[in-house]
């Protein structure tokens, strides 16, 4: 079988494509993730996720190297990662009563063959929330390493009035179901 790579250091990443039981390891793709001026979150999202899995593919040859970005969109705008206990804070205070979308982007590279993409639209639409519910929140989770900072997959699913999509794992970081056909259509058997 040839081998297969996570670009990424996500935990959340490799515990998802874990579920799918296939042997891979995990490289640090070397990506500068600085959103050009006017792109579209969509956009960012999908340049990201193929240049994630192109630098990884570069540097070992005979991998198919899976690279994964996600943005959210809170009208029209990017959100990025939080970093620390304000931003978060501040975030989840802007898009509490509103939705917002996250494109999750997925890309399989190998050296010398085409890169293989896909994409996931998720919809989040947020309850209206109290300054002391986000920061109890924020304390309890301290999702600072999430886009739109919560964790779906936990207590940050109490934030929410429903969430609409095609593929559960997306909102988590990797969707599987797109990533099972595309490493379908690049050999690994699954089921």
């Amino acid at each position: 079988m040839t081998p297969l790579i996570l670009g990424s250091t996500s935990v959340y990443r490799r515990e998802l494509l874990a579920r799918l039981r296939l042997p891979f390891r995990c490289e640090r793709p070397a990506v500068d993730e600085t959103p050009r001026a006017d792109e579209a979150p969509d956009a960012l999202a999908t340049r990201l996720a193929c240049a994630k899995a192109e630098d990884v593919a570069a540097r070992f040859s005979g991998a198919w190297v899976i690279g994964s970005d996600q943005v959210a969109e809170l009208e029209g705008r990017p959100l990025g990662k939080p970093g620390g206990r304000d931003a978060a804070i501040a975030q989840l205070s802007a898009m509490a009563g509103r939705t917002v979308v996250f494109h999750t982007a997925l890309a399989l590279s190998h050296a010398g063959q085409p890169t293989l993409r896909a994409s996931d639209r998720t919809e989040v639409v947020f309850r209206a929330l109290q300054p002391g519910e986000i920061a109890r929140y924020v304390d309890a989770e301290q999702p600072f390493d999430c886009a739109g900072s919560f964790k779906c997959e936990g207590l940050g699913i109490t934030l929410f009035e429903a969430i609409r999509n095609t593929d559960p794992t997306a909102l988590i970081g990797l969707p599987l179901i797109a990533t099972s056909r595309l490493l379908r259509s690049a050999g690994y058997a699954l089921p």
